[in-house]
């Protein structure tokens, strides 16, 4: 009698499991997104709201991990090769030295970039065009060109402009070789100002000083998250400072034209979709914003502190921020 219990007790309990199979095998059916962030800044940190807007609107119920490396390089390699060791599902990357981490750290999870330049300048990819492997993504080349011409038409009498940026980031080189040349474009002289550590920025702005009618910094991740540090000496030095992206404006520099980049990790996160649902980077040409979605935007409040200005015909056109 008391094997017959037992056996109709087990019996009992395979029937309870088998009933329970579809929540047992949850863990395993879901979706893990690794995300490897650079540093922590506005622009960077709208990329990957942007991103995870596009997964809630498509309905994809992934299980993310947000990893940030602190604006270290060194820290990209250790957090992607976790992520590779826990075989997630796909690997979202934001700016150019975590994409650069997740391409070498594998070559079968798929990898979405997001705030990079030129991937392909970057390494990253075959050609924008058909990137060839696991990686794609959207770029954040913003308009460098109309920028300058941003420069010129707020400081018409600039004579001698600084690029200030990091000279280790392929994101910032390229940017900074299309500004030299627009620069020039404009009719006035540049000079190429590299930065490699938070640490450096102050006594290389302070060496500016008197020197430079104005500074260009590129969507350059260092320099952003050392903003306010450029422009406490910028604005008091009466140094106009246009900039790449708006969180740049935010803290303290004059004026942008600059994209959405909400919006541009919207669209990774729209591409992310689609490669979870079966498409292949490697036929995914990287995604760009159209020109609409570059906004011009002035901090009143910095041309106030520099007692300049600004044009009706550049006002007229601008969203204003801290009147």
């Amino acid at each position: 009698m008391k094997k017959l219990v037992s056996l109709i007790l087990c019996l009992c309990f395979l029937f309870v499991l088998a009933g329970c199979g579809g929540s047992v095998t949850t863990d395993d059916s879901a979706i893990n997104i690794g995300v490897i962030q650079l540093a922590e800044h506005p622009a960077l940190d709208q990329s990957y709201e942007g991103f995870m807007q596009a997964l809630k609107d498509a309905g994809v119920d992934a299980q993310v991990e947000l990893k940030n490396a602190q604006g270290d390089p060194s820290n990209c390699e250790t957090i992607v090769n976790k992520f590779v060791n826990d075989q997630v599902d796909l690997i979202l990357a934001i700016a150019t030295n975590a994409a650069q981490a997740a391409a070498n750290a594998t070559d079968t999870i798929p990898v979405v970039l997001t705030a990079v330049t030129d991937p392909e300048f970057s390494g990253l990819v075959d050609s924008n065009e058909h990137p060839g492997h696991n990686v794609t993504g959207t770029s954040d080349l913003t308009p460098v060109e109309a920028q300058i011409d941003l420069l010129k038409e707020i400081l018409p009498d600039a004579q001698n402009v600084a690029i200030l940026f990091n000279g280790a980031e392929d994101n910032s080189i390229f940017q900074a070789d299309m500004a030299e040349k627009a620069i020039a474009a404009n009719g006035m002289k540049s000079t190429r100002v590299s930065v490699s550590e938070l640490n450096q920025i102050q006594s290389i702005v302070e060496s500016l000083v008197g020197k430079v009618d104005a500074i260009y910094i590129p969507t350059d991740n260092l320099l952003a998250e050392g903003m306010a540090t450029v422009t406490m000496i910028t604005n008091e030095n009466k140094i106009p400072v246009i900039v790449g992206e708006e969180g740049q404006v935010v803290n303290g520099g004059l004026a942008t034209y600059g994209l959405s980049y909400f919006n541009l990790g919207y669209k990774a996160g729209e591409m992310a979709v689609e490669i979870l649902n079966g498409a292949n980077p490697a036929d995914m040409a990287i995604g760009y914003l159209p020109a609409e979605d570059c906004e011009l935007i002035i901090n009143m409040e910095t041309a106030k502190e520099l007692g300049l200005t600004i044009p009706d015909t550049v006002l007229n056109r601008a969203r204003k921020i801290n009147e």
